[in-house]
């Protein structure tokens, strides 16, 4: 499977703007640009778009992890924090709040440090990865 987006720039790396795109339409000419990076800008940049696919992604492991243990997530909610300083991502940070009947305090936690190390974007950034958790 091979998944594409696509971005157009124009003009300047301070003055210029640019478009996102997704393949699955998503994105559509959504708006990027130094202000919105760097600034508190309209529009997305490129590490809220990392932080919204690591969420995303670690919060789908974490359901296939705990059903693994033969329990059923009510509900998972992910927030991802990316830090951004001195032009490099340096870590990601993942909180998870976790309604699962059943599943004790510690294999929660168990799951979601194996979430947290085997989601496909966690192998794919090369940073410090970090989470807590908390089972409601």
């Amino acid at each position: 499977m091979i998944r594409n987006a696509t971005a157009v720039w124009n003009g300047s790396g301070k003055e210029g703007k640019g478009q996102l795109s997704t393949q699955s339409g998503t994105l559509s000419q959504t708006q990027y640009s130094f202000s919105s990076r760097f600034e508190n800008g309209t529009g997305t940049n490129p590490e809220e778009l990392v932080a919204a696919a690591h969420a995303g992604c670690f919060a789908m492991k974490l359901s296939f992890v705990i059903g693994e243990m033969k329990f059923t997530p009510e509900s998972l909610e992910a927030r991802c924090d990316i830090t951004f300083e001195n032009g490099a991502v340096t870590k990601s940070h993942l909180t998870v709040k976790g309604k699962v009947p059943g599943m004790s305090k510690e294999q929660f936690a168990e799951a979601v440090k194996d979430a947290e190390q085997n989601c496909p974007i966690s192998k794919l950034l090369n940073t410090a990865i970090s989470s807590e958790a908390t089972l409601l």
